[in-house]
């Protein structure tokens, strides 16, 4: 990080001054950016953070001069070493976007061309800027998917970007904005879909490239653990506007805006000693097109008094500038504690469902008549039980199986073998035929709310759908039901009479979550449900997620790749790694004291929001995960494991005690097992 931070002494390589950005949306004018400045120094990292809509994504955009057809820079300058791209004709600007700025966008999938290979296009840049040949254009690609350290580099010159998955596409992307050797790398959520390991892995690449290459990088996100561990200094927005700035350790042990304390109070996390309930930004930000008088934050905020709702605070400070005329000082205290695991035994621990040896294999057909020529294992060999008025935790890395469990112990999937009890009775049977009363006990709220409601219903069809097919109630108890759903979420009654595209995402989640409530099931498999939420909207799903299980004493699978949050919500979990469960446990065993190497390295790649935190030795989960098609040998883990040893490769390991209820299967665990201690006295 830059040593001495002083904005005096030091010559900004990048300085946005009073920038404003409009967009016309339904002939009025929305200013997402307003009066917005920015300064970055040679070879340093500013954090900006916010919730989705704040102007973060907006600002990039117009550094880069990439805003859509209905935006422009209605006011400021943008000037990158002393040139105002702001003022420059869209040729002009080709010759430096690209070259000395350059752009990592969020979804990789979606800025890269499917019809042209990886090679090519990350050689592109070189060819149109500094006029090199294919065959030099080929060399440099290779040379900049080295630096990122790609996998077997070699082979990913002639590979599509639809053979990639998502961690090696993203190391793509940084290759491509890397090729031209650019002064500034705008890096726009570049981690964002992406497992902890291969976003620890991510991030390590940008560190390490940025003191190679003494490159500057605007890192653009909403997660505050991410800037905390890599940031020099943090810019807060908020509605478009700048709320607070200052150096990094600053910013998070002695924040001063109400906005930016509350960011940081919504996330969920593993360092606290006890699970609090997570405090939330209640309301939504301000509609940009509309006229807005005194403190955007305002209605938000607890802290506001006449004055904040008729004027705008200017910003005021030094080194730490924040706007708010009744500041705070530093972090929320922790508020309420809530249940933790501690408490579990002391509960009726009644059994809801179980699990035994259940497996399930997807065939690979070739040819014309489409034999079988193989099978991804997705699930194999995988047991657990369920109890009542609990929540269940299953995390991993993206393909290990998670969604596939979660569907199968709802029945939305057909089981390859084994057996899954619910009541105690066997429902995975082939012959089973679930009552339609039975079907009401099991439900599921799927990852992406938006693709899973039908765009063609209202929220008033999606939600009476599942009461029709049941033929519960009359039309008028249907419709005094979906009300009662939608009060229970959250949400006013009277949006039934709208369509899923007119609400956010935190709003579609809460219908989806009112969607599986509706035929008040005992069981419900929450597949991701706040993946792709702001951390303030995602707090409010969680703890309405933990007051309606408290009412309605539901049974929770939590299937997640978010840590802190599955241990927020948690009493058991398992962790999963291609299709097996390498360790389980109550939550607390888990999380502070793995036994499993695999367990730990997902806990040291989940970044932390304090940057002041010292997590020593780490575990590093490195490389990709491997195809469960093949999968290794003896322990699947172990091609990835720095513990491994020839047994790994020939034997599978079985699982050992490590407490009452910890479990974890490893030939060299992380501390010893109870069997051993008891024979050692």
């Amino acid at each position: 990080m830059v040593e001495g931070y002083n904005l005096l002494l030091m010559t900004s390589l990048l300085s946005v001054q009073n920038l404003s950005v409009q967009f016309r949306v339904q002939k009025k004018l929305a200013t997402a950016v307003h009066d917005f400045s920015l300064d970055i120094q040679p070879g340093e990292c500013v954090g900006l953070v916010g919730e989705s809509g704040c102007g973060k994504t907006t600002t990039g955009l117009a550094v880069m001069r990439l805003l859509p057809n209905n935006g422009h820079i209605s006011a400021g300058q943008v000037l990158l070493n002393g040139l105002d791209l702001a003022s420059l004709s869209e040729e002009e600007m080709c010759k430096h976007r690209g070259k000395s700025v350059a752009l990592i966008p969020q979804d990789p999938m979606s800025s890269l061309n499917p019809t042209m290979k990886i090679g090519r296009q990350i050689g592109e840049g070189l060819r149109i800027h500094e006029g090199a040949s294919e065959i030099e254009a080929r060399k440099r690609a290779l040379e900049v998917l080295e630096m990122v350290e790609m996998p077997r580099p070699g082979e990913r010159l002639d590979q599509y970007p639809f053979e990639l998955s998502g961690g090696l596409r993203q190391r793509v992307i940084i290759a491509m904005g890397l090729v031209n050797s650019p002064s500034l790398l705008i890096a726009d959520e570049p981690t964002t879909a992406l497992d902890v390991t291969i976003q620890s892995q991510i991030l390590d690449i940008l560190d390490s490239l940025r003191a190679e290459l003494k490159m500057a990088m605007l890192l653009i996100t909403h997660d505050m653990g991410v800037i905390a561990g890599r940031t020099d200094r943090v810019v807060v927005m908020y509605a478009g506007e700048k709320a607070e700035e200052a150096a990094t350790e600053p910013l998070f042990t002695a924040m001063r805006h109400p906005y930016t304390q509350a960011l940081l109070a919504s996330m969920p996390s593993m360092e606290n000693t006890s699970k609090h309930r997570l405090d939330s930004i209640a309301g939504m930000p301000p509609n940009l097109a509309n006229e807005i008088v005194g403190c955007r934050f305002a209605p938000r905020c607890p802290r506001a008094s006449d004055q904040c709702r008729q004027v705008d605070p200017p910003l005021e400070g030094r080194d730490h500038v924040f706007a708010c005329f009744h500041p705070v000082d530093g972090p929320a205290p922790v508020r309420v504690r809530v249940e933790t695991v501690a408490s579990i035994e002391s509960k009726g621990r009644k059994e809801i469902l179980r699990a035994q040896g259940i497996v399930k294999e997807f065939p690979i057909k070739d040819g014309i008549v489409r034999h079988r020529v193989g099978a991804v294992h997705a699930v194999s060999d995988v047991s657990f039980t369920l109890y009542e008025g609990e929540t269940f935790g299953l995390v991993g890395e993206s393909g290990c199986g998670k969604t596939t469990i979660g569907r199968l112990l709802v029945g939305l999937e057909p089981l390859t073998a084994g057996e899954v009890y619910f009541d105690d009775q066997l429902v995975s049977a082939k012959g089973y035929k679930p009552s339609r009363v039975s079907r009401r006990d099991r439900q599921m709220m799927f990852q992406d709310p938006y693709s899973s409601l039908d765009p063609r219903l209202k929220v008033s069809g999606i939600l009476g759908e599942p009461l029709a097919i049941q033929h519960i109630g009359s039309r008028s108890e249907q419709a005094q039901r979906v009300a009662e759903l939608l009060s229970s979420v959250g949400l006013d009654p009277q949006v039934a009479d709208r369509y899923p595209h007119e609400f956010s995402g935190g709003q579609r989640q809460r219908i989806g979550l009112a969607r599986a409530l509706a035929l008040n099931p005992r069981l419900i498999v929450a597949d991701e449900p706040v993946s792709a939420l702001d951390v303030s909207v995602q707090a409010q799903i969680l703890n309405l997620m933990k007051d309606l299980q408290a009412q309605h004493g539901m049974t929770y699978v939590m299937v997640s790749h978010d840590l802190a949050v599955v241990y927020y919500m948690a009493d058991a979990i398992a962790v999963m790694y291609l299709g097996k469960i390498v360790e389980i446990g109550d939550a607390e065993s888990v999380f502070r004291s793995p036994a499993h190497p695999y367990t730990q390295g997902l806990l040291d790649a989940v970044p932390v929001p304090d940057p002041t935190l010292d997590k020593g030795e780490r575990i590093r989960v490195t490389g990709e995960l491997p195809s469960a098609i093949n999968p290794p040998s003896g322990c699947r883990f172990r091609t990835r494991c720095s513990f491994a040893q020839d047994i790994c490769a020939e034997e599978e390991p079985g699982f050992k005690d490590f407490g009452v209820t910890q479990r974890a299967a490893c030939h060299f665990p992380l501390k010893t097992p109870v069997a051993l201690t008891l024979t050692a006295h």
